[in-house]
């Protein structure tokens, strides 16, 4: 079978799962970003799912205890695609997330891990996939916003 080979299978990424240490604490917090609570199941043993999903997004996340054996706050480079970078971070202020200040990357082509090769605003040519801004949860999992209002063909 070769790598390149196209399927009729569409596969939606629709879940990704978020370790989290005290999953009140979490659950708080993602209904602290105006996220749609969607679930919050116990099972049994101390087993239990919450699943949240972001303003017009057809992914959701999923935490609790039990569903992850990674460590609380290791998820980094989670990306919520927004139209204006701007109002996206005000709104998020406004909501007491603390979040980084609007930045692009030195490069220009996609930002560096962590904070390496971040320049302060927006990218001066205001391209698309090129601004930025951050937060974690409160265990550390990181998000970046990144402002696309034209996407790429075949997105």
């Amino acid at each position: 079978m070769s790598s390149n080979q196209v399927t009729s299978q569409d596969m939606k990424l629709e879940v990704v799962v978020i370790p989290v240490a005290d999953v009140d604490r979490s659950k708080d917090f993602y209904k602290t970003l105006g996220w749609r609570f969607d679930a919050d199941f116990p099972g049994e043993n101390g087993f239990r799912v919450v699943q949240f999903t972001p303003p017009g997004s057809q992914a959701s996340i999923i935490f609790g205890q039990g569903v992850s054996l990674a460590e609380p706050g290791s998820v980094q480079g989670l990306y919520l695609i927004v139209y204006d970078i701007e109002a996206a971070r005000a709104e998020l202020v406004e909501r007491g997330v603390e979040v980084s200040e609007v930045f692009h990357d030195i490069g220009g082509i996609f930002h560096h891990a962590g904070t390496e090769g971040r320049v302060p605003g927006p990218d001066p040519k205001r391209g698309d996939y090129a601004s930025y801004a951050s937060f974690s949860d409160p265990d550390g999992n990181g998000w970046i916003l990144q402002e696309v209002r034209v996407r790429l063909p075949g997105r």
